[in-house]
């Protein structure tokens, strides 16, 4: 039995070894030959052999054993029918949404708000526009509001007016429904400016951004029966 046991462990000794080695190479190769790629985070295998994924923050690449070729594009497990890319930065790119700084965002309630629902959006978004009008219909939902200004050059201003008026939501629902201009307003922005600092940490590059309870986000104008299927999925995989 000792004899087993070591013979066990001394496998798995040089299966670890032997990926290390791989990656080590693959490492080196692809540095030497693709100087201007960015530092690779983590080299892992595929489930189609022979093959490894190159993670570079939340941008998946593929390349064989040695390193020789480097492929961007999506891997499909045609038995599963599953988008094996796709899910994979989908995980990558999840948020903790008890990591969001709620504070520097402002809260709309519809029904007993039992649902929760996080969204980066920009004062100028024509998409952001219409997610809103189609959000009305979602009921029991509590929404954290984080504008985000990233569109045009004055998004700052009209983001600010809204943070700052006195009642945010109202300022906020007046513009985006019913197309009413905010008076000027001033107060401390700070927070606009952790909200642009919390999106290029995570990548946030459009709005709206959607962030559900169980970390998937959503990049992108969604229509309130999709709003409402994803609420559920959440709820379900948050439990």
């Amino acid at each position: 039995m000792k004899t087993l046991h070591w013979l066990l462990a001394s496998a798995a000794l040089a299966t670890s070894l032997f990926a290390s080695a791989q990656e080590g190479a693959i490492r080196k190769t692809l540095a030497e030959r693709i100087p201007q790629l960015e530092k690779i985070d983590e080299i892992q295998s595929t489930p189609m052999p022979g093959l490894y994924e190159v993670r570079i923050g939340t941008d998946v690449f593929y390349t064989d054993a040695k390193g020789n070729y480097l492929i961007q594009g999506e891997l499909i497990d045609t038995k599963a029918r599953r988008n094996l890319t796709e899910d994979r930065i989908a995980k990558l790119s999840a948020v903790d949404f008890a990591a969001l700084p709620l504070a520097d965002a402002f809260t709309v309630v519809h029904g007993n708000g039992s649902r929760k629902l996080a969204v980066f959006e920009d004062p100028n978004c024509g998409y952001c526009k219409r997610f809103e009008r189609d959000l009305q219909k979602v009921q029991d939902v509590t929404i954290y509001t984080f504008l985000y200004p990233i569109l045009s050059p004055d998004s700052a201003e009209k983001s600010r007016n809204i943070w700052c008026a006195k009642d945010r939501v109202a300022a906020w629902q007046d513009h985006m429904l019913r197309e009413k201009v905010t008076p000027p307003a001033s107060c401390d922005t700070s927070a606009l400016q952790r909200n642009l600092a919390f999106g290029k940490k995570h990548k946030i590059t459009g709005t709206p951004t959607l962030i559900f309870v169980d970390g998937s986000r959503v990049p992108g104008a969604i229509n309130d029966v999709e709003v409402e299927k994803r609420l559920a999925q959440a709820q379900s995989s948050a439990k």
